[in-house]
């Protein structure tokens, strides 16, 4: 009986082990394979596509979506949602701008003055959803309008630099900020470093720091995490603070490569980071995910635009086609959640 035991212990332990590898492929890269595969069928539909040139216009494309992203990676993972990062990156941008070229500010003041102003403001959102016990989701909302306003009121409306302002005020965008959105090292886009530099600070932050540690213990039990000693409140506030500061940071990245700034600049941004976190495979209740899963997410939106792009697939299909993706993707997460698990 022993022996006969062992034996069908034996012979059922491939077929577990072969089990827990495809749960895991499935569990942590999905997103990965979803990668993959676009990528194989646009190769074969468009011989432009698997080109070095390609992949770098892929990569300057979604730098700006990979550090929003990065950022309402931490805030989801506390179990928050950020829906002011597209108007806080307009008010961080638009305002060194408009320090630069009509205040006379030098490009590094300006500059900090735009990330600085961004992540006072998230700070204030973040104090509000925690003081004020309001759900993160309405006072985002409400953040979203109201920073978007103050933008339009510093530009007044107009794009900066402007044609229409007075010619003794008129400045122009230093090449130093330009460089930051457009520029080149070594064949590969500043804009591409900055974005896996973001990717790496970010990876840091939530693996080896005690704030990172407690974002995770906040999103998956708040009353545990203030019984454990963590002070929730500021961990909340904090990780909005965090959230404007990079959001100032793709300001004025944004800038630099549209070589303009204007207050309405990256509308709809919040809905594509959100769209890429959840692809990443983090959890839109908190407490599970990784920012390597939201890059994998914001490549793969990337990849998709580029290759319908490529394909003349018209732009009102492209919505179609996106927001679908997102749906699909939305549905399998529960899935595997569900059944896998």
């Amino acid at each position: 009986m022993g022996a006969k035991g062992t034996s069908s212990a034996d012979k059922s332990s491939p077929t577990t082990n072969s089990s827990f590898s495809i749960k895991e492929l499935l569990l942590r890269g999905g997103s990965l394979v979803g990668l993959i595969g676009l990528s194989l069928v646009f190769a074969v539909l468009s011989p432009h596509f698997f080109t070095l040139s390609n992949w770098l216009n892929v990569f300057r494309q979604v730098s700006v979506v990979i550090i929003l992203a990065s950022a309402q990676t931490m805030v989801i993972i506390s179990a928050g949602i950020d829906l002011s990062v597209g108007s806080l990156l307009a008010l961080g941008g638009s305002l060194a701008a408009v320090a630069i070229c009509y205040w006379g500010w030098s490009l590094l003041a300006g500059a900090l003055l735009g990330v600085l102003v961004a992540g006072l403001v998230g700070l204030a959102t973040g104090t509000i959803v925690a003081k004020g016990k309001i759900p993160d989701f309405i006072a985002t909302l409400g953040m979203l309008g109201a920073v978007r306003g103050i933008a339009l009121l510093i530009t007044g409306g107009l794009p900066v630099p402007s044609h229409f302002t007075a010619t003794e005020l008129t400045g122009y965008l230093p090449a130093g900020l330009i460089w930051l959105g457009s520029g080149d090292i070594g064949g590969f886009p500043v804009s591409m470093m900055i974005a896996v530099g973001v990717v790496i600070l970010t990876w840091f932050i939530l693996n080896r720091t005690t704030f990172g540690r407690s974002l995770y213990a906040v999103g998956g039990n708040r009353e545990a995490a203030r019984a454990s000693g963590i002070n929730v409140d500021r961990v909340k506030a904090l990780v909005y603070a965090v959230s404007g500061l990079y959001c100032g940071l793709g300001g004025l990245v944004l800038v630099g490569r549209m070589n303009s700034a204007n207050a309405l600049m990256a509308e709809g941004m919040e809905l594509q980071t959100i769209a890429a976190v959840v692809i990443g495979g983090t959890n839109l209740f908190g407490g599970k995910g990784s920012v390597f899963g939201t890059l994998i997410g914001a490549l793969l939106m990337g990849v998709l635009a580029n290759g319908l792009n490529l394909l003349n697939v018209q732009p009102f299909w492209q919505r179609v086609i996106n927001g679908l993706l997102i749906i699909a993707v939305v549905v399998f997460d529960q899935w595997r959640r569900r059944v896998l698990r």
